[in-house]
């Protein structure tokens, strides 16, 4: 997964780079690099933040206990 994880990261930093474009045509450089930068970095943190709530739905869901109420015991 590691590629693809890359690859999110470099989607972001595009979009990122177009969407600058997009505000100040006549953008430079150095607003297009940190704008590139800020993209890859945002790009990372959002799928780690997605990957960390879905382990923790995995481990609720792991942690429960499905009851039996077939063979209750009174």
């Amino acid at each position: 997964m590691g590629l693809l994880d890359e690859a999110g990261k470099i989607a972001g930093a595009i979009a990122a780079v177009e969407a600058a474009e997009k505000v100040d045509p006549e953008a430079g450089l150095l607003t297009k690099g940190i704008a590139a930068i800020a993209g890859f970095e945002g790009a990372g943190k959002l799928e780690s933040m997605i990957e960390k709530k879905d382990d923790d739905k995995q481990d609720v869901a792991d942690n429960t206990q499905p009851t039996d109420d077939t063979n209750p015991q009174t």
